[in-house]
């Protein structure tokens, strides 16, 4: 069942009011990969009336009254991307397409649209309910941060777009808290997850532990300040070790309430059992059709949750570094309803998460105590106390392709080939099942760089693992008569990347990958992420020391040109460009 987005719709539901209505960037989408769409359905689960209005022009009130006003509160998403991310490219130059919008034309999503949606809601509706802002766009600029597209350090995004809250990361369970505080009359102020404006630092006058970062007006004129303060947010975001925060702003603080606590296999379960549509809301359908879907339609989403950790990845600021996965009957059980949608043609479009292989096992001291201070989990190598497990994925997919109206079920995610490779009992197995079953022609692996000084500001590990990651795969696929490929992705012009840098990655696929690379994208400084910090301040934030960084577009997009370019070939030759081949 979809949730409602017009009147006449709670007409027929016989509702004369709502009690909570979320607001999107994004068209409507009713999919488990949607955030909007999630916790719309948990609300929904747990007997509140919600509304979607998806889109709203910001040009008139049409919309944004569309649906009347909440009597409980808004939910405002900038949606499934960080709006400026979705708009601009690394260049800054506009994006014409978008993946979420009708037909596909980027001109639906405003420029910040959180803030944007924001002001519509107040303007249209005076002293209305409390505003709570969530999803990417806002759980990736709540405390002070870095914006790339102006060029300066922000503050909050709960300041800037004057809202009542904030609920940070996977809200599913500290959305339901809220709800039920704000319907009992209950103070808020308590619930883990949850950002909010205070005249004092009064979470300190609880009793509880805080910590006080440096204030707004200091970071964003000291780049040391602004280094510090992420460290401290940063290592404060793992729900079994971290505190609270608090940031001045102005005359106001920011109070940065600890993480919420993952949801138990069981309860992560209960969210993907919901009644989603996997479709786009039929009266956004109108207006045209989401491309998005032509790829989330037909996946399954297994685990939430990354600890590759790398530096210009927001997925652990958002999903956590805790990886968290759903039963085999959950899946399957997704699985068996995909194959019931009418225009389900047998091809499982994707089995995995923000890596294809991180399913079915974690640290257990992580687990027990909470993340490690001093170390990360992959890097500068895979840490022994994860124990990387791939049989449960093995079994599962088998499984998968057992069920009646499967034909192939591919694994899209992309690998961490690292971590499979610390994996000395199952990695033959597991790659062997994927090589011969689920690769739809080319498999996707991020090595990012080739030299080691880039892959170190990015926390990724060499090209070791890569090169024998590269000859298994090619002997297995070459064993099983199947023409099949590698694709690399690279960045270029990360901080610490020189044009000779990007000359030596374009030498070793050259000899090595035997390939002309076509996946290179230019760094995006994405908020609140080490790679940003590193963009903005020029200095590298572990040691200290100062970094090169290329700021200049013209000088950007020549780092990546030379690597895509095609190399010359002397006349006459018989060689040729090719990708990875056995």
């Amino acid at each position: 069942m979809f949730l409602p987005t017009t009147r006449e719709e709670l007409n027929r539901l016989g509702w004369d009011q709502l009690d909570i209505i979320l607001v999107t960037g994004d068209s409507y989408i009713d999919s488990p990969y949607i955030g909007v769409a999630v916790i719309g359905k948990v609300l929904s689960r747990a007997g509140y009336r919600v509304g979607v209005i998806a889109q709203p022009d910001i040009r008139s009130d049409m919309d944004i009254r569309r649906l009347g006003e909440p009597g409980l509160f808004w939910g405002v998403s900038g949606g499934s991307v960080d709006s400026m991310i979705a708009n601009y490219t690394s260049l800054k130059r506009r994006r014409k397409t978008d993946d979420y919008t009708p037909g596909g034309i980027n001109r639906c999503r405003p420029d910040r649209a959180v803030i944007v949606y924001t002001n519509m809601i107040r303007r249209y509706f005076k002293n209305t309910r409390p505003i709570v802002l969530g999803g990417i766009e806002a759980s990736l600029r709540r405390i002070a941060h870095y914006d790339f597209w102006s060029d300066r350090v922000r503050s909050s995004i709960l300041f800037d777009a004057k809202a009542d809250y904030l609920l940070y990361g996977m809200a599913e369970k500290s959305v339901i808290q809220l709800a039920a505080a704000l319907k009992e009359g209950a103070d808020v102020r308590d619930i883990r997850g949850l950002c909010y404006i205070a005249s004092e630092c009064d979470a300190r006058q609880k009793g509880a532990e805080y910590l006080e970062l440096p204030p707004f007006e200091t970071v964003k004129k000291d780049n040391q300040a602004l280094i510090d303060m992420f460290h401290t947010f940063y290592r404060n975001n793992d729900p079994l070790t971290a505190v609270g925060l608090c940031q001045k702003h102005g005359t106001r603080y920011l109070v940065h309430n600890p993480p919420g606590m993952p949801l138990t296999q069981e309860e992560l379960d209960a969210v993907y059992a919901l009644d989603f549509e996997r479709a786009q809301h039929p009266y956004y359908e109108r207006q045209g059709k989401v491309k998005a879907l032509e790829t989330i339609k037909f996946s399954i989403s297994t685990h939430r949750g990354c600890y590759g950790e790398c530096n210009f990845c927001a997925i652990t600021v958002h999903e956590g570094r805790t990886v968290q996965w759903r039963s085999q009957e959950s899946i399957l059980a997704e699985a068996r309803q995909i194959t019931n949608l009418p225009d389900f043609k047998g091809y499982i479009v994707d089995v995995g998460g923000p890596t294809a292989n991180m399913y079915g096992f974690e640290c257990e001291i992580k687990l027990r105590q909470g993340i490690c201070q001093d170390r990360r989990c992959l890097y500068p190598q895979v840490c022994p106390s994860i124990k990387a497990k791939h049989r449960p994925q093995v079994e599962l997919l088998r499984n998968i392709r057992s069920i009646k109206g499967v034909k192939k079920v591919f694994v899209a995610s992309g690998i961490r080939y690292d971590l499979l490779l610390s994996d000395r009992k199952y990695c033959d197995r597991y790659l062997q099942e994927v090589v011969e079953h689920h690769v739809s022609g080319q498999m996707k692996v991020a090595p990012e760089h080739t030299e080691d000084g880039v892959l170190n500001r990015m926390g990724k590990t060499g090209t070791v693992q890569l090169l024998q990651f590269k000859e298994l795969f090619d002997r297995m696929t070459q064993s099983a008569g199947k023409e099949q490929f590698l694709t690399y992705y690279f960045i270029a012009a990360h901080p610490g990347c020189t044009d000779d840098d990007m000359k030596k990655l374009k030498q070793f696929t050259s000899e090595k990958l035997k390939i002309n690379p076509e996946q290179v994208q230019i760094f995006c400084p994405a908020p609140s992420t080490y790679s940003s910090l590193m963009y903005y301040t020029e200095v590298d934030p572990f040691t200290g020391k100062p970094i090169f960084v290329e700021k200049d577009p013209q000088n950007k997009d020549r780092q990546k040109s030379i690597v895509v370019r095609k190399r010359l070939i002397p006349p006459f030759s018989d060689r040729t460009l090719q990708r990875s081949r056995p």
